[in-house]
């Protein structure tokens, strides 16, 4: 298990009586809290540290890369190399929630399905992918083979390939977010290894040798698998790790997804003002990538969005490092609590201190929920909507029933009855498109126990 943190002497008996909250994360109860201390846009934009322009960037830079993407991987043709996902209605899994929790749900109820996103199959498509062009990109400008001007499509050429061969990648995972990373720099030619945490699905592993990547497994969880990785990396000056807990450069390839969901918003009609809320429900592990769409959210929509992370009861990392004000310096074991949890990609025992010092103020609400929920959950999608994810894509679905009941916080945002008919609501399904059969199977015989 990862090891207090140094920076800090916690005194837990203080903690616990000074935040009670506390007490029911440590009972493994399902919460939600929402922060009494969220801002505009406008006052909380500054401790970000970013803005519109280098999310245009990012957009740009994705952009370059798309003739390259569309040859390299055939499966986004159809996009012309552009790693987007599907908005979709998912009334009859609405209809089921409703009956669950005998709670109308207003408004209406969608699913963005990062979950399918082409090449890794998660919403780390988004991120994981982008830092490794990043890193492409710098090495080849330096190098002088490649310029903003050129057709990348280059990049398939076998100079490139021996070029990127001279360096690697290494990175820490759970799983979702080394399939990124694994294929892409391997299929760019670079060395990479994914050093991945106990919890890590075999398949994952497995998929990642496939691809000629070095995989390095432990026995601990996530935090020590970031630290061997980094270790390695620093052993290596042509080695560069991918620091999913403090990268600026993932969290913009996260926030990209915002302007590319309000064009989406756009060619389906759907409004998003005052009056016509949106809610966003985003399944919460380290908090790069839920960090990065919600900050892209708010660049787009401005303050009428609604950013609430879901979280795991054995793993309510950001939940605990935001309500403390502590974020990095301290972790769920500090508690007693174990951060294993089936939500493998969520099983992280200290949040970002980067995403949650940038963003508390501009997220309005934490929740958790159990293993045993996000089990049922996946089997009623599977039921009603013919959708299949990973347990940890679950977590964002109950997000509007948590909406629904906190009376005390519709009424401090000022929206009434009438304007929560008017709301979106949208669940941020975040993997699952590669689960091999054998193992989906598993997953819904376990939530039919």
């Amino acid at each position: 298990m990862t090891e207090l943190n140094p920076k800090s002497e916690l005194n837990i008996d203080q903690l616990t009586s000074d935040f009670p909250l506390l007490q029911q994360l440590i009972a493994l109860e399902e919460v939600s809290w929402f922060n009494p201390n969220i801002t505009t846009l406008e006052q909380g934009l500054p401790y970000v540290g970013l803005g519109d322009k280098d999310i245009h960037d990012a957009s740009l830079r994705l952009q370059r890369f798309a003739p390259y993407l569309a040859k390299a991987f055939p499966e986004t043709q159809i996009t012309n190399g552009i790693i987007e996902s599907e908005l979709i209605d998912i009334p009859v899994m609405k209809s089921g929630l409703e009956a669950h929790y005998h709670l109308p749900i207003k408004g209406r109820l969608m699913m963005k399905k990062d979950s399918h996103l082409p090449i890794s199959g998660s919403i780390k498509a988004r991120g994981g992918i982008y830092e490794v062009l990043t890193h492409a990109e710098k090495l080849a400008f330096e190098a002088g083979l490649l310029s903003e001007s050129d057709d990348y499509s280059k990049l398939l050429e076998s100079e490139f390939r021996e070029f990127f061969q001279q360096y690697s990648i290494a990175v820490g995972s759970t799983g979702n977010l080394g399939m990124s990373i694994g294929i892409m720099s391997a299929k760019l030619g670079f060395t990479v290894s994914v050093h991945m945490s106990a919890d890590a699905r075999a398949w994952k592993k497995n998929k990642l040798r496939e691809h000629g990547v070095n995989v390095v497994e432990y026995e601990q969880d996530y935090g020590v698998a970031v630290v061997q990785g980094r270790k390695e990396a620093e052993q290596d000056p042509r080695c560069f790790f991918i620091d999913d807990e403090n990268s600026q450069t993932l969290f913009l390839g996260y926030s990209v997804a915002g302007e590319r969901l309000k064009q989406q918003f756009e060619q389906q009609q759907i409004v998003v003002d005052k009056e016509h809320p949106l809610f966003v429900y985003l399944p919460c592990g380290v908090g790069g990538g839920p960090g990065g769409v919600a900050f892209g959210l708010k660049m787009a929509f401005g303050d009428d969005v609604h950013c609430i992370f879901a979280e795991p009861t054995h793993s309510p990392c950001m939940l605990l490092g935001v309500h403390t004000g502590l974020h990095d310096e301290i972790a769920v074991q500090d508690l007693g609590i174990d951060n294993l949890t089936a939500a493998d990609g969520l099983a992280v025992g200290r949040a970002s201190g980067f995403v949650g010092r940038a963003m508390e103020r501009l997220l309005d609400g934490y929740y958790t929920l159990t293993d045993e929920r996000m089990y049922q959950l996946l089997s009623e999608l599977n039921q009603a909507e013919g959708i299949r994810l990973e347990p940890s894509a679950l977590a964002g679905m109950p997000g509007a029933v948590h909406v629904e009941h906190n009376r005390e916080y519709l009424e401090r945002l000022g929206i009434t009855e009438s304007t929560l008919n008017n709301a979106t609501h949208l669940v941020w399904a975040t993997g699952g498109g590669m689960v091999p059969e054998q193992e989906m199977a598993a997953y819904l015989a376990k939530s039919s126990v």
